[in-house]
C-alpha cells in the first residue's frame, strides 16, 4: 500500500522531511478496524512528531491523526461495525497514523462519518472536535456553573482547528456567552461567522478588554496556544474559583497566581483515553457519532478551509510547513491518494 512517511526526525524544509513509501497492507485483529483511508488533515502533533520522535533504524514512521474512511476487515472482537461502514476518527498516538491508504484502528475511538458532506470536509474534524468536546464537557464540565461568575467563556486562539469547532459546540449544545480572540481581520470575520459573541485581539491584553465588554468575569477559559504568555493575564480576568483549560506544552508555567481565586486547572489530551485504554475509551466514538449527527442536521459545519490535493510526501509538507508558521484558519485536508 502507499504511505508517505519518514526515516529521521527534523524540521520540515529537508527533501527527506516526508517521503513516499510502499508498505505491506495490515491485517485487522481483535478490537481493530482496516479502513481504506480516504481523506486526512493536518494537526500540530503531525509536525511536533514529525520534529522530535525517531523512528526505529532503518523504519519509516508513518504520522497522521485524522482520517476518513471505510471498513474493509474488522478483527474477532469488533462488534459495532461492519465492512462497507464509513468511519471518521483521529487514532492513536501508539500506533502508525492515517497518511497510508489501509490503516488499522481501534472500533472504540472510531465513529459513524457524517453523510451530508464530502470526505474532505468530515475529515478535518475528528481530532479538534474530541479536543473541543473533551475540554467543555469532560474537564471544564460548562454545564456546571461557577456561582457569582458571568455564563461566559472565553476562547483564546479561536481561529485555530480546535478553537474553530470549539465555538461551534458551545453555540449548539450551551448557552454560554462565547468571547473568541483573533488579531486579523480574515481571523475575526471567521471566529464571527462560527458563532462567536465577542471577538477580542489577543495581540493586546486581555483583561481591559474582557472588563470593557461589561459582561463580568467569566466562569471559564480555554487557551489553545501560548499559554505561558497568557496565564498571568487569565488569572487576572478569571471569575473566582472559575476553570481554566489548556492544550498546548507551555515549557514553564506559573500556576501560583490562580491559587486566591481557588481557580482549577484543567489539560486536555485527546489521546489521553487510547494511551491507557480508559475505562471509559468508548466515550471517544459516542463523541464523533453525536458530533457527525450535527453535521447532518446543518448545526455545525465542516472547518476545513484548505484542501491541498491528494495524499503525498509532496503536499503533506506544504500543509505542514503552512501550519507551523501559525497562519493557517481553519484545517486543512488531503482527498485520495
Amino acid at each position: 500500500m502507499k504511505a508517505i512517511g519518514y526515516y529521521a526526525a527534523g524540521s520540515v524544509d529537508r527533501d527527506d522531511a516526508l517521503v513516499d513509501i510502499e508498505l505491506e497492507t495490515p491485517v485487522a485483529t481483535g478490537h481493530d478496524l482496516l479502513v481504506k483511508i480516504a481523506a486526512v488533515s493536518v494537526n500540530p502533533i503531525d509536525y511536533k512528531i514529525r520534529e522530535s520522535r525517531e523512528p526505529a533504524a532503518g523504519e519509516a514512521a508513518v504520522i497522521g491523526w485524522d482520517a476518513v474512511g471505510e471498513v474493509v476487515a474488522i478483527g474477532d472482537k469488533v462488534t459495532a461495525f461492519a465492512p462497507g461502514d464509513k468511519v471518521w476518527y483521529a487514532g492513536d498516538l501508539t500506533r502508525a497514523g492515517t497518511n497510508s491508504e489501509f490503516h488499522l484502528v481501534d472500533e472504540r475511538i472510531v465513529g459513524h462519518a457524517p453523510r451530508s458532506v464530502a470526505a474532505h470536509e468530515a475529515a478535518a474534524l475528528p481530532l479538534t472536535t474530541l479536543t473541543g468536546f473533551e475540554m467543555l464537557f469532560d474537564r471544564l464540565r460548562v454545564t456546571e456553573p461557577v456561582p457569582g461568575a458571568a455564563r461566559a467563556i472565553l476562547i483564546i486562539g479561536g481561529a485555530g482547528g480546535v478553537g474553530s469547532i470549539t465555538i461551534q459546540l458551545l453555540r449548539e449544545l450551551t448557552d454560554l456567552t462565547i468571547i473568541a480572540t483573533a488579531s486579523r481581520p480574515q481571523t475575526r470575520e471567521w471566529v464571527k461567522s462560527l458563532g462567536a459573541h465577542h471577538v477580542i485581539d489577543h495581540s493586546q491584553p486581555l483583561p481591559a478588554q474582557i472588563e470593557a465588554l461589561g459582561i463580568g468575569a467569566p466562569a471559564f477559559v480555554f487557551s489553545t496556544n501560548f499559554s505561558e504568555h497568557y496565564a498571568p493575564q487569565v488569572a487576572e480576568l478569571i471569575a473566582p474559583q472559575g476553570r481554566f483549560g489548556m492544550i498546548d506544552d507551555p515549557e514553564t508555567l506559573d500556576v501560583v497566581p490562580f491559587k486566591p481565586k481557588a481557580v482549577s486547572i484543567h489539560w486536555e489530551l485527546m489521546f489521553t483515553r487510547s494511551l491507557f485504554t480508559t475505562a471509559d475509551i468508548t466515550r471517544q466514538g459516542e463523541i464523533l457519532t453525536k458530533v457527525a449527527g450535527l453535521l447532518d442536521t446543518g448545526r455545525i459545519t465542516s472547518t476545513a478551509t484548505e484542501t491541498f490535493g491528494t495524499i503525498n510526501a509532496e503536499n503533506l509538507k506544504r500543509a505542514h510547513a503552512l501550519l507551523e508558521s501559525g497562519k493557517a484558519r481553519g484545517k486543512i485536508v488531503l482527498e485520495g491518494f
